[in-house]
C-alpha cells in the first residue's frame, strides 16, 4: 500500500459543513471492489477495511500521493 501524506483533517460534521452538504454517501465500485464516498458530483476513498471495520469516528483527509495526487479520504480518528 502507498504511503499517503496527510495534508488536513476534520470531522465529518466539519467537511460536510466546509461543503455545504448534509449527507455522504457511499458507494462500491463492482468492478474494483473498493468502496468510495461521495457528495454532490465529487467522491473520495474510504479507508481499505471498510465495510468490514466500520466507521465509529468519522474523519475525512486530504491527502496526497507520492505521485503529488490530492484526494479526500474517509477514516475512523
Amino acid at each position: 500500500m502507498e504511503k499517503l501524506r496527510f495534508l488536513s483533517t476534520m470531522t465529518a460534521a466539519e467537511f460536510k459543513e466546509q461543503q455545504g452538504i448534509d449527507r455522504i454517501d457511499d458507494f462500491k465500485n463492482e468492478k474494483s471492489g473498493k468502496v468510495f464516498f461521495q457528495w454532490g458530483n465529487e467522491n473520495g476513498a474510504i479507508y481499505a477495511k471498510y465495510p468490514i471495520d466500520p466507521l465509529k469516528e468519522q474523519m475525512v483527509s486530504e491527502v496526497e500521493t507520492s505521485t503529488g495526487e490530492t484526494f479526500f479520504l474517509l477514516h475512523n480518528r
